[in-house]
């Protein structure tokens, strides 16, 4: 919330119960919508809908857009068949769209029965195409031109329609059959004598989005090209629509949140921390610590499998959590890197050699540096009082088995998101914890098979 909002909250909550309305109405005017959102969302449910109410009818439109899905959905429930009829009409299609698919099927259902007809028309194409598609971040409302036009033509018909687009940064030009053929930014045309004909100007270079492509594919297009706005086609290459970049902004911040809980060794949650009740909160963390505690059990067995090595050298113990932390951190960092550059487009599952071949060098580097950590403090242990029965051939299998499990580390790190990525799954999945237990496991068996060969006990 704004500090403004925040600082008003209280003299807001007591209008309220006042029921000082002319108050109210008169403090909201001058409040931009989203701050008037984040003050509707911070109420308690019975006062939001009667705060709500108060708003002129195109500030109340701009107010809802910005409104969480569960906010919405409150007010629909609470608010008059009329006012909810006309904040939906006036809504963007595509903010919409994202509004009803996040409402309970029957919530859904009512409110396009609230929809003026050709509006109900655009929603249900628009709620057709599947879910996370770049259909449904569409909006149909775009100007679209014609390439025998001239730039007088378009600027007439940019005055006649422009209030009907989402953006008048970018015309589309297309022939009689609907067909993209070009865009063109509004200041190739401004600069254009008026009688210049557009095919003097389109040269036939444009990027287009298709609807039933995934939206990662929105994010793509809008990184690599400079623009506030992508044409959206259909199979033919017929203009449906533009997607905006404030949406596609929208589904990066979903994207990133998604993937940092699951990176977290979390299931993603659908709504914000703050809102998510007890029950599904404890669901979502506790499905992976228990299967991630269940793995740990594994780490019982693989000490079990050593118990006539640790009654020899009981000493071998106390070097545990050291060995096996550094190959979990070392697994954790390449997984996070890697996770990252796959989001990014720089590495794929084709690469997987390659960036193998650079996490080996670095797990052997890596690992000689903690190598030479560990032998000093075995080193500095012996000489200052631990007395070790033999210090040097500890210190070596302390350093031996670091350059192994780190080296391990960063490979099962490295490889396991390129792997999941390879089998159409979330590389996100492969989150710190996860690799982590995994390093946890196997490096135990690492650690004392290698401590079991340098003592000379195998």
């Amino acid at each position: 919330m704004s500090n403004v909002a925040y600082l008003l909250q209280p003299e807001i909550e007591e209008a309220l119960r006042e029921r000082s309305f002319g108050t109210l109405r008169e403090m909201l005017l001058d409040w931009p919508p989203q701050e008037v959102a984040e003050m509707i969302d911070s109420l308690a449910e019975e006062d939001r809908a009667v705060l709500f109410r108060l708003l002129p009818r195109e500030h109340a439109s701009d107010t809802f857009e910005y409104l969480p899905p569960d906010s919405q959905e409150l007010l629909i429930r609470g608010l008059g068949r009329e006012q909810v009829a006309y904040v939906l009409n006036d809504m963007s299609p595509d903010d919409r769209t994202a509004m009803l698919e996040e409402l309970p099927a029957a919530v859904t259902v009512q409110a396009l029965t609230l929809l003026a007809p050709e509006e109900r028309v655009v929603a249900r194409q628009l709620l057709g195409y599947p879910e996370d598609s770049i259909g449904r971040l569409m909006t149909p409302d775009k100007l679209a031109v014609r390439l025998e036009w001239t730039v007088q033509q378009v600027l007439d018909h940019i005055r006649e329609h422009g209030d009907d687009s989402e953006t008048l940064n970018i015309v589309y030009v297309v022939d009689e059959r609907g067909k993209l053929i070009d865009d063109l930014r509004i200041r190739e045309l401004l600069v254009q004598p008026t009688s210049t004909p557009i095919s003097e100007i389109a040269d036939g270079k444009f990027v287009a989005l298709t609807a039933t492509d995934d939206q990662e594919e929105a994010i793509k297009a809008f990184a690599d090209a400079d623009r506030v706005a992508l044409p959206v086609t259909d199979s033919t290459g017929v203009l449906l629509g533009i997607v905006t970049v404030d949406d596609v902004l929208d589904v990066v911040e979903e994207e990133a949140t998604e993937d940092i809980q699951k990176i977290g060794g979390s299931a993603a949650l659908e709504q914000p921390y703050m809102q998510v009740s007890f029950p599904r909160m404890f669901r979502k963390r506790a499905v992976w610590l228990v299967a991630l505690f269940l793995g740990q059990l594994l780490t019982l067995n693989a000490m079990a499998a050593f118990d006539d090595l640790m009654a020899v050298m009981p000493v071998l113990v106390l070097f545990v959590p050291l060995i096996i932390s550094s190959g979990g951190n070392s697994g954790a960092q390449a997984a996070t890197l890697v996770v990252r550059a796959i989001a990014l487009d720089e590495v794929s599952s084709g690469d997987w050699w390659k960036v193998m071949q650079r996490e080996i060098l670095f797990g052997i580097s890596l690992g000689i540096l903690l190598s030479g950590i560990g032998i000093a403090r075995v080193f500095f242990g012996d000489m200052f009082g631990e007395q070790y029965d033999n210090w040097l051939r500890l210190a070596l299998a302390v350093g031996a088995s670091l350059i192994c499990v780190v080296l391990w580390g960063v490979v099962v790190g490295s490889m396991l998101p390129l792997l999941l990525k390879r089998l159409n799954l979330d590389p996100a999945t492969s989150s710190t914890p996860f690799v982590t237990t995994v390093v946890d496991i196997t490096g135990l068996l690492i650690y004392f098979t290698v401590s079991a060969t340098v003592l000379g006990l195998a």
